[in-house]
């Protein structure tokens, strides 16, 4: 009985042991959605300044498809050692209510890390479109009724939540067209394949600015610093309209408190520095930097808000 409480012990220690040095290897963090789209640009910003601080490489892998379900399932079987971790947006709390067997819960089957930031969504349009402010738009798309078509990154994501709550505040029925993650449903517009989406300021600010896309507006309650002049779709004749992503890191099941603890550290102390602050705002991105309890608090009201939607609004995953 000595023996096997020696062996506990010593067991004990050398875990507490390896765990004070994490990480003793490179992290892999798991974006579900491919490259180009918003999870993606926060997730590699993010990375950058983890794997300086860390003093291991923090590597982005995409594992896209099915709304980001794939990419998900993949961390969730991972072992919760704090090599495999998730960044993901809304659809991480959506997919439950879209399929009819979604296989993982956000809130028992994961560890919540940190929200890392915010950032709200345009609305643009192909520059060939008639339209430059959302009045027009509105009205075209009601002279055009079903004709008008804007991409989204899959059902349930973040363009086509923006992009539902768009049709039913605005009264008007632009039909969504998915794509496999907001960067090929940029791609769709930029190449005239679609006349509008509402893909997140970080990942289309350099389109806009560069003239491949127009925006007409910006989806949060207030204007965006990245793009002070562009009114929001409240402001611009739709009363009520507010959309805002987030973007969540979270780890699996069972990972210790202490890793979930040096990560949460180390991501509060990158982002509050003012140069991130500023290098964050400048891509339309607010840096929220959240303690694990509140990103979990978040995930669990955002769970039921927009549960309440997709079933007021009949939305199912194909």
């Amino acid at each position: 009985m000595k023996a096997r409480t020696a062996l506990l012990l010593v067991c004990s220690l050398l875990a507490g042991s390896v765990l004070a040095q994490y990480p003793l290897k490179p992290i892999r963090l798991i974006s579900p959605f491919p490259p180009g789209g918003s999870v993606d640009v926060v997730g590699r910003l993010l990375a950058a300044k983890l794997s300086e601080t860390l003093g291991q490489q923090m590597v982005v892998d995409n594992r896209s498809g099915a709304s980001g379900v794939i990419g998900t399932e993949v961390v969730m079987n991972s072992p919760p050692d704090g090599y495999t971790l998730l960044i993901n947006t809304i659809p991480f709390v959506t997919n439950q209510f879209l399929m009819p067997r979604a296989p993982y819960d956000p809130l028992r089957d994961f560890v919540s890390i940190s929200l890392v930031a915010s950032s709200p969504s345009f609305v643009t349009v192909h520059p060939s479109l008639p339209v430059r402010s959302i009045q027009e738009l509105i009205a075209l798309a009601k002279a055009k009724p079903g004709q008008l078509y804007y991409s989204a990154a899959g059902v349930g994501t973040n363009p086509h939540i923006a992009g539902e709550l768009f049709n039913l505040l605005a009264d008007v029925n632009i039909v969504a067209v998915q794509f496999k993650g907001g960067g090929p449903a940029d791609t769709a517009l930029i190449a005239g394949e679609v006349q509008v989406t509402f893909g997140n300021i970080s990942q289309e600010i350099g389109y806009v600015k560069a003239g491949r896309m127009r925006a007409l507006a910006v989806t949060s309650a207030k204007r965006n610093p990245a793009m002070p002049e562009l009114p929001t779709v409240a402001e611009a004749g739709v009363p009520g309209y507010e959309f805002e992503s987030w973007f969540v890191m979270a780890a699996p099941k069972g990972t210790p408190r202490a890793i979930v603890d040096t990560l949460n550290s180390h991501i509060r102390k990158v982002l509050a520095a003012p140069d991130q602050v500023k290098f964050f705002e400048e891509r339309g991105l607010t840096v929220i930097a959240s303690t694990p309890e509140e990103a979990s608090a978040h995930l669990e009201n955002e769970q039921k808000k927009w549960g309440r939607v997709i079933k007021e609004r009949g939305i199912k995953a194909e």
